[in-house]
């Protein structure tokens, strides 16, 4: 885990104690529990290939800039994570805001692509569902 994504998750006052990095292979196993949705949201993860997800689930990029991969002061790149959480926040707010029992397959789908190209900042309320 990267130690300052753990550093902002103290201090947005989440437990870091059990998290840890995994491999997609650990949900990919036959014993592992079928997934509904499957988000790829680092800028390499798009051009990667997948493997096969148990329960054919449904998946989208939600691609933000790879902190890892970022070169700048402590404070720049405190601040590049703070950006990146709120964007997914707001992205995981408007996915939580979709009527899922009332969108088809392929409608669905779109919302989620749309909703991966959306980019939030920090002070952007996401309240609505892209139409």
């Amino acid at each position: 885990m990267h130690p300052a994504a753990l550093e902002l998750l103290t201090q947005l006052g989440y437990s870091t104690e059990e998290l840890r990095s995994k491999s997609w292979d650990e949900f990919a196993r036959p014993e592992s529990p079928p997934l509904d949705f499957v988000f790829t949201v680092c800028d390499k993860a798009a051009g990667e290939s997948c493997p096969f997800w148990p329960g054919h689930p449904m998946t989208a990029h939600w691609g933000v800039e790879d902190p890892a991969a970022f070169a700048g002061s402590p404070e720049a790149q405190r601040r590049l994570l703070a950006r990146i959480y709120f964007e997914l926040e707001s992205r995981i707010k408007l996915f939580a805001s979709l009527p899922l029992e009332d969108l088809d397959s392929l409608t669905l789908k779109r919302r989620l692509d749309e909703i991966g190209s959306l980019r939030l900042d920090e002070g952007s309320a996401a309240t609505s569902p892209p139409s």
